[in-house]
C-alpha cells in the first residue's frame, strides 16, 4: 500500500465515492463488516446523521454501547474500508465482538489497508481512553488473525458461540 490514506468521519461530502464501497460489499454476497455497513444508504444524510449519533447516549439503541465510526479513504476520495469503535463491552462483545471491527472492500484486500485501518483505529481509542483493546475475528479468518498480530495482539482464550463458530480474541494494549 504505497498510498496515503485516514480515517474519516462519515460526511455527506463522501456519497459519491461511499456508494461504490457499499455496493461491491452487497454484490460479493459477505458478510457485511463492521455491522455499520449493512445499513442502507438510500438516505445516505440519514445513513450518517444515524452514525454520527451513534457516538452520543441519546443516539444509541437500549442494550447497545456507545460507537464511533470511520471510513478509511485512500487516494482521491476513494472509500476503501470502514471500522467501528465500541466505547466499552457489553458481555456479548466481551465474548465474541470486541471493541474494535473492522473491513476492507473486497477489490482492496490483500494490500495493507487492514492494517493500517486497524492501526489508526487503535490511535483513536486510545483518544477515547481505551488501555486494552479487544479485537476478535472468527478462527477461519487467518487475514484478519495476522492484521490483529501484526498491530500487537496478544491472544486470550477464544470464544465458542451458539453455533459452534468460533471466535479467536486478542487485547492490544494501548
Amino acid at each position: 500500500m504505497s498510498e496515503r490514506v485516514m480515517l474519516v468521519k462519515p460526511t455527506a461530502a463522501l456519497n459519491e465515492s461511499y456508494l461504490p464501497f457499499y455496493r461491491e460489499w452487497l454484490d460479493s454476497g459477505e458478510d457485511m463488516v463492521p455491522w455499520v455497513i449493512s445499513k442502507d444508504p438510500e438516505d445516505f444524510n440519514g445513513m450518517v446523521r444515524f452514525l454520527l449519533e451513534q457516538e452520543t447516549r441519546a443516539g444509541v439503541q437500549d442494550g447497545w454501547v456507545k460507537n464511533s465510526t470511520y471510513w478509511l479513504v485512500a487516494e482521491e476520495k476513494r472509500v476503501v474500508g470502514a471500522v467501528n469503535i465500541r466505547h466499552a463491552l457489553t458481555e456479548h462483545l466481551f465474548n465474541c465482538g470486541g471493541h474494535i471491527g473492522y473491513g476492507i472492500r473486497p477489490s482492496d484486500r490483500r494490500k495493507g489497508y487492514a492494517t493500517k485501518l486497524l492501526a489508526l483505529a487503535l490511535e483513536e481509542a486510545r483518544e477515547l481512553g481505551i488501555l486494552n483493546a479487544l479485537v476478535v475475528c472468527d478462527a477461519t479468518n487467518t487475514a484478519s488473525e495476522r492484521t490483529i498480530l501484526n498491530n500487537g495482539g496478544i491472544e486470550d482464550e477464544s470464544f465458542t458461540e451458539e453455533d459452534g463458530n468460533v471466535v479467536k480474541r486478542f487485547w492490544i494494549a494501548l
